[in-house]
């Protein structure tokens, strides 16, 4: 059962719309194909309703309606009048798993909960719901107060219910008693229907899931992205791909190829980003950053593993950096089809890694930039080299210019200032030139171009056409994240040209 819907919009700060829970509902159950969804407690809100009725009435006309899920309260019949305004059939009823619980928040005796959980199990039986039952804080039920448990399991033994949920509530549960409490109980009730829903407050959820499993529970609570109150929830991605590797002989019917393209969907609906290391949902979880990885993938596949990310829909990547070898750089050409000499290749890796240690983030979409640049590069004699220039740009004061160049062994400074950082360069280099009595051709067209989905740190390609006196025309380009650096190392270019 997922319950994104519900204990996962317990998340702090997220609220998902009446139309956001649709979508989500609609893809969990037909996409993800996921048994069961709890998608709302009763008697929150108007929008709550709202969401709930929307559900309830695409799920109707899809005969999808038993697999939708509230939970409810002992309250009489509050919940169940609720329930029957949004037209759900499924109630999930929270009760009372430990006597800490039951004495300090309800004040009432063992017996005395019992009844009341009789009488709203009997009253929405005649209104035609199934129930199903939470055992809220059962994990400290099963540590601190066991005999209440098994008491209160001996009761709900005779009740008319369809499966009993056991909720680590605070997420305090080891593996191992995970796996004790559920197996003596599974052991103890063979005819009662078991769900585990797990929390993450100590990051064992989804080892928890699987020791559940083990254990013999028919059911697991899972949300997409772990949402959830606190720490969150066991996450569904994580706990269906553990299953698929690890217990082989347990099936579900969840759509392992759905699962990315769902979790970046609540993503962008939640407002909570997904870390970049989460596991199969997270950006970098498929991606080789050591050059030696790469390698070994090259040879013979030496770091696959049985998570490969074709199962979700992704593809395998490597990473670009100061870390990078041949092989990652090798691996990325060949996914955009492209080849390169030894002696290209060579150069394209170390300005990579020359960029990696700048602390640039150098992407796949990066690549046709740098080698153009290289490959243009490599043709060109350098006999003049721009060593240093400091650039200034303050508010009400003109952008100014400091240069160094080498002109065939021969050193110049000058300074200038211009309407831009850039014409401010070009005037200092004006006035290099005309101490050397040559005249710069003249720029007729400027562009500039990033990446497709390039950021902010995106790197830059900056392409300039010059026309010479003899109005011939050529282009020169330069490279760097930094707009102003790329044009300058475009003009070098078009110095060493003349």
């Amino acid at each position: 059962m997922d319950t994104t819907l519900r204990d996962g919009e317990q998340t702090s700060g997220v609220s998902f719309s009446p139309s956001e829970k649709l979508t989500i509902a609609q893809l969990l159950l037909t996409e993800v194909k996921a048994d069961r969804i709890e998608v709302a407690s009763a008697r929150v809100s108007d929008g709550e309703m709202a969401a709930v009725k929307a559900i309830t009435k695409w799920a109707k006309a899809n005969d999808l309606l038993e697999r939708v899920e509230v939970l409810t309260f002992v309250d009489g019949d509050v919940s169940i009048q609720w329930m029957q305004q949004t037209g759900a059939k499924v109630m999930n009823l929270l009760t009372k798993g430990s006597l800490n619980h039951l004495t300090h928040q309800l004040k009432k005796k063992p017996e005395q909960h019992f009844a009341d959980i009789a009488d709203v199990i009997a009253r929405a039986r005649k209104k035609g719901l199934t129930v199903n039952v939470y055992l809220e804080d059962w994990s400290n039920g099963m540590r601190h107060s066991r005999d209440y448990v098994f008491q209160y399991l001996d009761f709900i033994a005779t009740q008319p219910v369809k499966r009993v949920m056991l909720p680590d509530t605070l997420g305090i549960l080891t593996p191992a008693e995970s796996y004790e409490f559920l197996a003596d109980i599974v052991q103890r009730y063979p005819k009662l229907h078991f769900d585990f829903h797990a929390h993450n407050d100590y990051d064992l959820g989804t080892a928890n899931v699987l020791e559940g499993v083990r254990a013999g529970v028919q059911g697991i609570h899972l949300t997409i992205n772990g949402m959830g109150e606190r720490a969150g929830n066991a996450p569904l991605a994580s706990a269906i791909a553990t299953l698929n590797d690890f217990m082989p002989g347990v099936k579900t019917n969840v759509a392992e190829k759905s699962l990315y393209s769902v979790s970046k969907l609540v993503e962008t609906f939640s407002g909570i980003r997904v870390p970049a290391n989460k596991p199969v949902v997270g950006e970098n979880v498929f991606t080789q950053t050591a050059g030696i990885h790469a390698d070994g993938d090259k040879k013979n596949k030496l770091y696959f593993s049985d998570l490969m990310p074709e199962r979700f829909g992704r593809q395998r990547k490597y990473a670009l950096g100061k870390t990078s070898g041949k092989a990652n750089i090798e691996n990325n050409l060949q996914q955009l089809g492209i080849r390169l000499s030894e002696a290209d290749l060579r150069k394209v890796t170390q300005k990579i890694i020359e960029l990696g240690d700048k602390k640039e983030m150098v992407t796949q979409a990066d690549l046709p930039y740098i080698i153009s640049d290289i490959l243009d590069s490599n043709t060109i004699e350098q006999k003049v080299q721009i060593e240093d220039y400091v650039l200034t740009h303050a508010k009400h004061l003109k952008p100014s210019a400091t240069i160094r160049i080498n002109v065939q062994g021969e050193q110049f400074e000058e300074h200038a200032q211009g309407d831009g950082q850039y014409d401010a360069f070009m005037n200092a280099l004006k006035k290099v030139y005309k101490k050397r009595k040559e005249e710069l051709p003249q720029l007729t067209d400027y562009t500039v171009r990033i990446p497709p989905g390039g950021k902010t740190d995106a790197l830059c390609e900056t392409v300039i056409t010059w026309r010479l006196p003899n109005q011939r025309e050529f282009k020169t380009r330069g490279l760097d994240s930094d707009q102003t650096v790329s044009a300058i190392k475009a003009t070098q270019k078009m110095l060493n040209l003349l």
